[in-house]
């Protein structure tokens, strides 16, 4: 028997280890639930602290009397066209509706060369998007020899000012075509592309026709059936785009190419804003800071993909094409840009202001 209850009978030993038994049950709870309380406090602090970091971006300002002049480091002769302004003349901080952001998002192939050019907002207030594409042939009035739009990125990066050149040159282009600069940019490049679909486990897009394209001295091979098909991320690249196939008769013209990106964005954003995805925005978090180049936040992007999660239906998302009146034909092949059409459209769309903007704040070549 226990020396430590030598002093007791046998009774009144077994109920003594009764209570020790008993106190150190209690006792073994206590601390379990104070280790419990303890990560409770620290998951609330956390979330407490994501809330205060998970927010909306701030919207750029600018002075109410001349405008937010950009920083000249795009192509010399162009350096100041749009009036070096980010909004037309006259429209004011206070001009702005509440809640609504602009964006302008570039997808970029292996080089400098913009393979997608989009103006996109998001009213936080009605809970709807707006997607607009423009031709990447589109004739801006620029100097350069090259006066489609799609090379402002490229000019901008020469002499060494690289992205952040490329990027400047091309809002202040954009500023030409729609009347502002929007509020962000998102640099996307391909690799990005591929590892989003790939993390959402594919996409489901409707192939209008088997799409079939053979370029050996690029190593790029195209072979997607027709009908609904659930496409890995190299393959949804490969349709969205896709140009020319094999044949005449299967290639398409660059407006049908800009509506299998808007039928694959939407594929992608529909999935994104599902439940199921919820736990892979660890996931998503890595590929924007590794592939994604932005001037938003990361709190911001995780503001901007919770807001995206209360969009339901596609009706909360509307896609466009920049409206254009024809082609100059060869050899440039330029988009002439319809001015009329593009006001009514921006003002129904991406117009940030609670002002119409109008013809006489864009610049386009008649």
């Amino acid at each position: 028997m226990n020396d430590e209850f030598d002093e007791y009978g046998e009774d009144e030993e077994t109920e003594i280890i009764k209570i020790k038994k008993t106190k150190f049950f209690l006792r073994t709870i206590i601390i379990s639930l104070s280790g419990i309380f303890a990560v409770l406090l620290a998951v609330f602090i956390f979330l407490a602290t994501l809330g205060n970091w998970i927010k909306p971006p701030d919207i750029p300002s600018f002075d109410d009397t001349k405008g937010a002049f950009l920083i000249p480091e795009g192509n010399d002769a162009d350096a100041f066209i749009g009036g070096g302004l980010s909004a037309p003349e006259g429209f004011t901080n206070e001009d702005r509706k509440e809640l609504f952001y602009t964006f302008l998002i570039i997808g970029l192939d292996e080089g400098t060369n913009t393979d997608t050019i989009m103006i996109a907002s998001y009213d936080g207030v009605d809970k709807q998007a707006n997607i607009i594409n423009i031709p990447r042939d589109s004739l801006v009035n620029v100097q350069r020899n090259l006066k489609k739009i799609n090379a402002a990125y490229p000019v901008g990066t020469l002499n060494g000012r690289g992205r952040d050149g490329g990027i400047a040159q091309l809002q202040r282009e954009i500023k030409t075509v729609i009347g502002f600069v929007p509020d962000f940019y998102i640099c996307v490049n391909l690799e990005a592309f591929i590892k989003i679909v790939d993390t959402l486990d594919g996409v489901d897009v409707n192939v209008p026709f088997h799409m079939r394209y053979d370029d050996p001295f690029q190593g790029l091979h195209i072979n997607i059936p027709a009908g609904e098909q659930n496409l890995n991320g190299e393959q949804a690249l490969k349709f969205a785009r896709y140009r020319f196939g094999n044949s005449s008769r299967d290639s398409i013209t660059d407006y049908q190419r800009i509506e299998n990106q808007q039928a694959v964005i939407k594929a992608v954003l529909e999935k994104l804003i599902s439940p199921a995805n919820i736990l892979k925005i660890p996931a998503f978090i890595e590929i924007f800071t590794e592939n994604i180049y932005s001037d938003l936040k990361t709190g911001n992007m995780l503001w901007f993909a919770d807001e995206l999660n209360k969009i339901r239906g596609t009706d909360a998302l509307s896609t466009y094409t920049m409206p254009t009146t024809g082609t100059s034909g060869p050899p440039m092949y330029y988009e002439y840009l319809d001015e009329a059409r593009i006001v009514e459209l921006v003002n129904k769309t991406v117009n940030p202001f609670n002002k119409d903007i109008q013809a006489k704040d864009l610049d386009i070549i008649r």
